[in-house]
Parts: structure tokens; C-alpha cells; sequence
């Protein structure tokens, strides 16, 4: 946790490895070689393969990606994909492989596209891939003030990618806001899925090196990972751990904060972590809004273009059943399938009944008046306009036999009195 060590060690061991340098390939133009240290820094001018390095765009763990520019055989810019210096041991270079081997193995419009891989003279692994202009599908959200339906769009989206991945035999397993960003084509928002670095595959090995996770190692980000993936025992991850991150994701997209506070989870250490992973249930939706400060209340509010009142009401009821159902403890209780949690969001989007929420006949009523309005209004001006024409014509009958009965009475009174004279 000591950010100034921290950073301090990393730039003595990028000095350590200085003579083989990230770029590991020669100068085009002059120039000592060096090491970016913040994404966005300028690289210089130098080549891998066929390859101009730009600019360093993103760092994660184990690898940076950088903004290159394809010279032959066409002209373009795409994101190249490189091991960090010093991170060439076996356990890192397989998962890196693995990782390479993922993406290409998939082919959807909301993931990244891998093109080509090699390896530089130094032997350090490297992959092309497409490059995604964007930015986080949260930021993105917050910025353009997109509302909730929309919101509901773009993730539906997301969704229909980690199904793709999943029939693909791939697990994600890091599903968080800075691994899913939005793109413009032509002015539609896509989100791509990025980042399969600690992907895992369900039916066939993605390396023939080996990617051996040692026993209690974490895997994941903390905010966002399943209560298998936190648990320390012999239950292997299945796509459902995916399902649990997507109900993070979309509590956040809809609340503008995770389940859990990430300053809480770290406060007990891992094992504190673990525990509220696995033992502490979340707030609904609607109730953690209802719990934020003033300001971040009204924040959520405009960023969503309508008030916290009817923020919290349009979170109430179908939003909190199916983001409570991806968030369940037991993954036997969540969606089967990424596929399950967008058609449930698609009948929300559609005024239909959605399966995480036990239905009555009272909600299924409410649901079929809201898919049918116009219907049940028109139905509704019959029927009171029977129910009118009813009653006139029972007020008819009604005051016709009144007046038979007075009639007759009064015949009665006459004949009577006309008998006494």
C-alpha cells in the first residue's frame, strides 16, 4: 500500500532492464530508447514488426497496450499488447498467451478484435488487436446523462458479448466498468468487452503452457468478483461468476456506486474481504439510493435526467428483483445464462413480467394494463359506457314500475272512496 515505494521499485527495475527494452527493436529515427510511465505518454519513435509505437494508451497487471500505427501491408492504427518488463515468467507468459488465444477465438461486434500475434527479437510475446477509442460504459453513461432505459440498452448489449464469450467456452472473470468502454460508429454508443487477461476456458486449454492458479490465490477485482471466486475451497468458477460481476456492473450503472463499498471491503485486510463477499447481503438498488448523502442523491438524480424521487420508484419493484437475482450468494439461484439476464431486462424494457420477480395476479395485471394501455383505456370507455347505458335503463324500468305502482294505488284510493259514497 505504499504508493511512493511502490513507484520507486518499479522505475529501479525499469532501469534494471533497460538494455532490453520494451520496444526491443531498433531506432527508426534517433533516440535513446526509454519507458512510458503514464498511459498517454509519448513513445519514441520506434518500431516492432511492422509497427509504430505512438503512444501508450493502458497498463494492467502484467502488460501495457500501446497505440501503434500498422505501416504494410495497409496503413492503420491499432493497439498492440505487450508483456511488461520483467514479467516473462512462465505462470505470466502462459496467462498471456491464454489471453491472446481467447480473443481470437472470438468474433462479436461488442468485443475487441484481435489481428495478429508475434513475438519481439527479445522473445517478449505480443498481440495486435483492434483499437477502441472509448471510455468507460459508467463515464460514458454519467457524461452524456443517459437515462436509465438507455443505460438498459447499452448493458443489454454487454450481455449479448459475455453470452458469446461463454459459448465460446470463456469465462471473463474481471467484468468491471474499466474493461467494458464505449465507442461512437457513425454516433451510436457500442461498448466493447476488453481485457481477457484472466480469462478462463470451460472446454479447451487456451495455451499449451501451463496457467496453474496456486490454491487461496485472489483472482479478480474486488468490487466486482462472486463469492466463489473470493471463497477459499474446491469450487470451480463457472459462468455464473460472470453473471454475479454483470449484476455489480449494472447496480452500478444504475445506482452510480458498487453493492459494497470498496474502502469497507479492504478495511479487514482479505480474509474481511472474503467475508463480506461471501456472508453480507447488498442493498436493494432503490434502498442504497435512498441511503446516499444529499448530494450524491441529487447527482445520481441529474445524471439520469429526472429526479431521486422517481429515481428511486423506477428502481422499485422489476430493477431490484433482477439485480438481487444476479447478486445471490448461491449461483444456483442466479440467471443460468447472460443470455436469461437480458431477455428479463428486455421484458422490463417492454412492460412484460419479468422471471426474478415472483408473480401475482395483481403484478401480472399491472404489467398486461402497462403493455396495453390504449387498449385497456378504449376497453374501459365500453364499459363504463355500458355500465352507464345500464343504468338509465335499469333507472327506466325501475321508475316505469314506480309509477305503475302509484297508478295503481291511486285507482285502488279511487275505487275505495267512490264504494263508501
Amino acid at each position: 500500500h505504499d504508493v511512493a515505494l511502490l513507484r520507486k521499485v518499479d522505475e529501479l527495475l525499469k532501469e534494471h532492464f533497460s538494455n532490453d527494452s520494451l520496444l526491443s527493436g531498433p531506432a527508426v529515427e534517433g533516440g535513446r530508447p526509454g519507458n512510458a510511465n503514464s498511459p498517454g505518454e509519448q513513445a519514441p519513435v520506434q518500431m516492432i514488426g511492422r509497427y509504430k509505437l505512438l503512444e501508450r494508451i493502458g497498463e494492467g497487471g502484467f502488460g501495457e497496450v500501446w497505440m501503434v500505427e500498422q505501416r504494410e501491408p495497409v496503413k492503420r492504427r491499432v493497439a498492440l499488447k505487450i508483456l511488461k518488463l520483467g514479467m516473462d515468467s512462465r505462470q505470466i507468459v502462459a496467462r498471456f498467451e491464454a489471453e491472446r488465444q481467447a480473443l481470437a477465438m472470438m468474433e462479436h461486434a461488442n468485443i475487441a478484435k484481435i489481428f495478429d500475434a508475434d513475438v519481439t527479437e527479445a522473445g517478449r510475446p505480443y498481440f495486435i488487436m483492434e483499437l477502441v477509442r472509448g471510455i468507460k460504459i459508467t463515464e460514458y453513461c454519467d457524461q452524456n446523462q443517459l437515462p436509465t432505459r438507455e443505460r438498459l440498452r447499452l448493458f443489454i448489449l454487454v450481455c449479448q458479448a459475455i453470452q458469446h464469450a461463454h459459448q465460446k467456452g470463456i469465462i471473463h472473470r474481471d467484468i468491471k466498468p474499466s474493461n467494458v468502454l464505449v465507442t461512437l460508429h457513425e454516433g451510436v454508443p457500442v461498448p466493447k468487452v476488453i481485457d481477457f487477461g484472466i480469462a478462463k476456458a470451460t472446454q479447451q486449454e487456451l495455451t499449451d503452457k501451463t496457467v496453474f492458479t496456486q490454491f487461496q490465490q485472489f483472482i479478480g477485482t474486488p468490487a466486482y468478483i462472486s463469492p466463489e471466486q473470493a471463497e477459499m475451497s474446491g469450487l470451480d468458477v463457472d459462468t455464473r461468476a460472470d453473471i454475479y460481476s454483470l449484476g455489480v456492473l449494472l447496480y452500478e450503472l444504475l445506482v452510480g456506486q458498487t453493492p459494497f463499498d470498496a474502502k469497507e471491503m479492504m478495511r479487514g485486510g482479505f480474509d474481511g474481504l472474503r467475508q463480506i463477499i461471501r456472508a453480507k447481503d447488498p442493498l436493494r438498488p432503490s434502498t442504497k439510493l435512498n441511503t446516499l448523502p444529499g448530494d450524491a442523491r441529487t447527482t445520481t438524480g441529474k445524471r439520469r435526467r429526472t429526479d431521486v424521487g422517481k429515481l428511486v420508484h423506477q428502481l422499485q419493484g422489476d430493477l431490484d428483483w433482477i439485480v438481487m437475482k444476479c447478486l445471490e450468494k448461491d449461483r444456483q439461484r442466479r440467471y443460468e445464462t447472460a443470455n436469461g439476464l437480458a431477455a428479463d431486462i428486455r421484458r422490463y424494457l417492454d412492460n412484460e413480467p419479468v422471471l426474478a420477480r415472483p408473480p401475482s395476479p395483481l403484478y401480472r395485471f399491472q404489467k398486461a394494463f402497462r403493455r396495453n394501455k390504449i387498449a385497456f383505456v378504449a376497453g374501459g370507455v365500453v364499459v363504463v359506457g355500458l355500465l352507464i347505458g345500464l343504468a338509465a335503463v335499469s333507472y327506466g324500468l325501475i321508475r316505469e314500475r314506480a309509477l305503475k305502482s302509484e297508478s295503481a294505488r291511486a285507482d285502488s284510493v279511487a275505487t275505495f272512496t267512490t264504494g263508501l259514497l
